[in-house]
């Protein structure tokens, strides 16, 4: 059976009660962290019973709660379109000035499960590959070029060699000569870019260290990356929120030009001279 339980819960809740209404926002506002809670977990999230959670999933048609939860991490493979996110946003968030700081605090969740959920150990060797490749690619696509761009900007000032590649039809030539001693860094998010996952995929085959950043370990990133940094970007809406992720990559930059021990001060140097040279800054 082929289905989304998001869009299907998304189409009930005008037919919810209370409780199950608590439940359902909770998961739509919490996409990619309800695949991986447990009856009691969630019903504590939801402040609910144990009970509620289980009537929930078989109202929703469901035999149980563990079948309900198989098709939660399926449908985290399988996105809702963008329309049907709006339509989302619309029946979590409403149309109240209120709203709005659901929105902010909505980031606030996204940055504290982040700091809950990284692996330090990961973190560190993803600046330890930095530190030692021969060169740096950036694969990132579509909305996530945002961080592709960002991450590519400051890492360009610290390391000899960054490169980001944003369109695999006009970047694909510059993958000709990559190597084992050389570093890609794969950035996606629901929905993932199928071109992201591809060159990600060729950047393993060719024995390339490659870092993942994403949004859980259902990723279709994870299977072919050394190292991952999972990011939580979850927002009932037709965007994703990119707070926490742009954390863990301000995190990537500060450590890694931390541990960076040779030239880069004499480099950032050399940048405020050309900088002043040219009145760059207001």
């Amino acid at each position: 059976m082929d289905m989304n339980v998001y869009k299907i819960i998304s189409e009930k809740m005008a037919s919810m009660s209370k409780s199950q209404l608590k439940i359902a926002q909770y998961i739509l506002k919490n996409p990619n962290q309800i695949p991986f809670l447990n009856v009691g977990k969630l019903a504590k999230a939801a402040d609910v019973s144990d009970a509620t959670v289980v009537r929930f999933a078989t109202f929703l048609g469901f035999s149980g709660y563990p079948e309900f939860q198989q098709y939660l991490q399926s449908s985290l493979q399988h996105q809702l379109t963008t329309t049907e996110r709006l339509k989302m946003s619309k029946e979590v968030y409403g149309e109240k000035d209120e709203e709005i700081t659901d929105i902010l605090k909505g980031d606030l969740d996204n940055i504290e499960t982040t700091m809950n959920n990284l692996d330090i150990k990961s973190f560190r060797l993803a600046v330890e590959y930095l530190l030692k490749a021969r060169k740096v690619y950036i694969i990132a696509n579509r909305s996530a070029v945002a961080l592709g761009t960002f991450l590519h900007y400051y890492l360009d000032m610290i390391l000899d060699h960054v490169e980001m590649l944003d369109s695999i039809e006009q970047d694909a030539d510059r993958l000709y000569e990559l190597q084992k001693d050389d570093l890609v860094i794969g950035i996606s998010y629901s929905r993932y870019t199928k071109s992201t996952v591809e060159v990600f995929s060729y950047a393993k085959e060719k024995g390339a260290m490659t870092v993942a950043l994403t949004d859980n370990l259902l990723s279709p990133l994870i299977p072919h990356a050394d190292v991952s940094l999972t990011a939580a970007s979850q927002m009932p809406s037709f965007i994703d929120s990119f707070v926490a992720p742009m954390s863990v990559i301000n995190a990537l930059i500060i450590y890694t030009a931390k541990e960076k021990k040779e030239g880069f001060e004499s480099r950032l140097n050399a940048l405020e001279e050309v900088w002043n040279r040219f009145d760059v800054f207001y």
